[in-house]
């Protein structure tokens, strides 16, 4: 089923998610072509369950999906729309078609009367027709609610650094379109961990294409009668790149692989703080290899290095992810240190804040 995703996905944003088409879309743009495209083919639903009309797919399936749609900077919510119809599923709630997203940021209460509070940064807000959330999240039973985007009673559109809306959605007493208890075993931050999971690969799939991007300019570009790839200086820098995106690609793509009915906390944590490492390093030796053409509106460059800027602190920062570990790993402590390592164990569940 993995290489069927990655064979499909990647045709699809070829055709369709050129830099020019990415480009008309900043600023908060819906593709609807590009969406249509994805819809048809049926990738929001891929991690649902088969008994409610998805794929099943394995987070280790899923992962080439969402490395695709950072490596194209894809500007639709493919994985927002892929986690919020996995955690749908897995709490018994039929999986959604047409645009969704998420906010792992919402201050919902849910009562007799409907759903009233905030639901922050939730990408593409502006355009998707529905929105997953956990309502009550600070109670001992928090709920999984689905809301449309006709019951907004008030916004806040604000874009990313990359143009990509992430828009404050306000509700006042608004219908559900459904709800649940959240399923045992999922933390009432789970939106959270799985943001941080699709960005951690996107970033890895930005990285491998901005390498191949700046290795082959390194080749063509000429200086002092030579390619200035052939100079040192630039070939260490090449390889410091290479390091950091073969890091980033290995830590997102184990946490996906450990990533089950509920997601890997702990290979999450590593996996953000080593894709943002690798996210400023990147940028910053694609731009000094570059020079001065990187810094152009015409040249795509930018497409890349805008999202990695942004997709970095989205879900958490470095900051955050490491501060996780650390706790964790005093939670543990050293009888447990080793087990939380290698996944045989669980430490306590983290109730750091989700913004740093």
């Amino acid at each position: 089923m993995r290489e069927l995703f990655e064979s499909t996905i990647e045709r699809l944003f070829a055709d369709l998610a050129t830099p020019e088409y990415v480009l008309g879309c900043e600023g908060g743009e819906w593709p609807t072509a590009l969406w249509a495209a994805l819809d048809d083919s049926g990738f929001a639903l891929a991690g649902a369950p088969e008994a409610l009309g998805g794929a099943q797919a394995s987070w280790n399936d899923l992962y080439v999906i969402a490395r695709a749609a950072g490596r194209f900077v894809a500007p639709v919510p493919l994985g927002e729309a892929i986690l919020a119809n996995w955690l749908l599923g897995r709490a018994g709630i039929e999986p959604r078609t047409g645009s969704l997203s998420f906010s792992a940021d919402a201050s919902l209460q849910l009562r007799k009367s409907g759903v009233s509070g905030t639901a922050r940064a939730v990408p593409w807000g502006r355009h998707v027709d529905a929105l997953v959330a956990v309502a009550d999240a600070d109670s001992p039973s928090p709920s999984l609610v689905l809301l449309s985007r006709a019951s907004i009673t008030g916004h806040a559109l604000q874009l990313n650094v990359a143009g990509e809306p992430r828009d404050d959605l306000s509700f006042d007493n608004a219908q559900v379109l459904a709800c649940a208890p959240l399923p045992a075993g999922l933390p009432a931050d789970v939106l959270h961990l799985g943001g941080a999971l699709l960005r951690c690969a996107q970033i890895a799939g930005a990285l491998h294409a901005l390498l191949a991007m700046t290795s082959g300019y390194a080749s063509e570009r000429t200086q002092f009668g030579r390619p200035i790839g052939a100079f040192q200086a630039i070939q260490q820098q090449l390889a410091v790149f290479a390091e950091q995106a073969a890091a980033a690609n290995i830590a997102a793509e184990a946490a996906f692989a450990e990533a089950g009915e509920a997601l890997a906390a702990f290979s999450i944590a590593a996996a953000k703080v080593t894709a943002a490492e690798a996210a400023s390093t990147g940028a910053a030796i694609s731009h000094s290899v570059h020079g001065a053409i990187g810094f152009t509106q015409e040249y795509s460059l930018h497409l890349f290095t805008r999202r990695l800027w942004a997709w970095r602190g989205e879900f958490g920062s470095a900051s955050l992810w490491s501060q996780r570990i650390g706790q964790q790993v005093c939670e543990a402590g050293g009888d447990g240190y080793w087990a939380l390592l290698t996944g045989q164990t669980l430490a306590p569940h983290s109730t750091l804040g989700k913004t740093a």
